[in-house]
């Protein structure tokens, strides 16, 4: 699938299914909380917490593809077109981090 198709089906999913796009506001708190679940799933599974209880059956993978479907659904509120978006960023980050990140010795193996 490719982010355009994303795009796609998650608006006829809303237009179908969900009703209708829940404000933008609303989209945005409710993308805090999904980045909030995927940090919360990441520090137990990579990091030095336990995980609790209720966190044990979550998959890494289902809360990124949650945090994605929210910032589609802001996309889509927006006009945002993802696939330009992205094109535009790698185009910003290759002219602006050509050399910036091998010049950092921070980052030699």
């Amino acid at each position: 699938m490719t982010i355009q198709q994303a795009q796609q089906q998650v608006d006829q999913w809303i237009q179908t299914i969900g009703v209708k796009y829940f404000s933008e506001l609303t989209n945005l708190g409710i993308l805090m909380e999904e980045v909030g679940e995927l940090s919360r799933l990441l520090v137990r599974q990579y990091g030095e917490q336990s995980y609790k209880e209720s966190d044990k059956h979550k998959e890494l993978a289902d809360e990124m593809a949650d945090v994605l479907w929210v910032l589609i659904c802001l996309a889509n509120q927006t006009g945002v077109n993802l696939t330009d978006a992205l094109a535009k960023n790698f185009e910003k980050k290759s002219a602006r981090d050509a050399i910036r990140h091998q010049q950092n010795p921070k980052l030699k193996k």
